[in-house]
């Protein structure tokens, strides 16, 4: 759908097509502002972050939050997967269509790699992201994941284009 700087951006073709008719096209900020121009009275705006949860990552996306928040005068919320999934996760998939969704998944500097197995804690959670991201799709869902390269810049290029989009 979307890749320059760092950061790619995917979405199932139902919302493609509707985010395009919305006036998305090349840039990172016209593909957040389709995105967001979905937020209608009565609706809320989920980040579901699938990174790090720390205090540099919680700070940016509480910004970014409030920014939408404040710009758009919707209820907002930023999550940490995959710890949300058995509670309000099930809610975004089965609850009214009122959500409109920003999944961050990231490329894990430092991975773990599990014992006897083939694949990486960084790879798990790519794929809860990723399971967790179709079900949305598949529910018809207004979501798009933002996939960043490297984590704290694409956060603050994520946010600063999100202000841009707001402003």
């Amino acid at each position: 759908m979307f890749r320059a700087n760092g950061i790619a951006l995917f979405t199932d073709e139902g919302n493609a097509g509707a985010l395009r008719q919305a006036g998305a096209n090349s840039t990172l900020e016209s593909w957040l502002r389709a995105h967001l121009s979905r937020l209608h009275a009565g609706d809320y705006f989920a980040t579901l972050a699938y990174v790090e949860r720390n205090a540099a990552n919680i700070g940016v996306l509480q910004e970014l939050r409030t920014a939408v928040r404040d710009g758009k005068h919707v209820a907002t919320c930023a999550e940490f997967g995959p710890r949300f999934l058995h509670s309000t996760g099930q809610a975004y998939k089965g609850g009214p269509n009122s959500g409109v969704f920003l999944t961050l998944t990231c490329d894990h500097t430092e991975d773990v790699p599990l014992e006897n197995r083939k694949l990486s804690f960084g790879a798990v959670e790519l794929a809860q992201a990723q399971g967790d991201f179709d079900v949305l799709n598949e529910r018809g869902r207004r979501a798009m994941r933002v996939h960043l390269h490297d984590l704290p810049r694409g956060l603050t290029t994520l946010a600063d284009a999100i202000d841009q989009v707001l402003a």
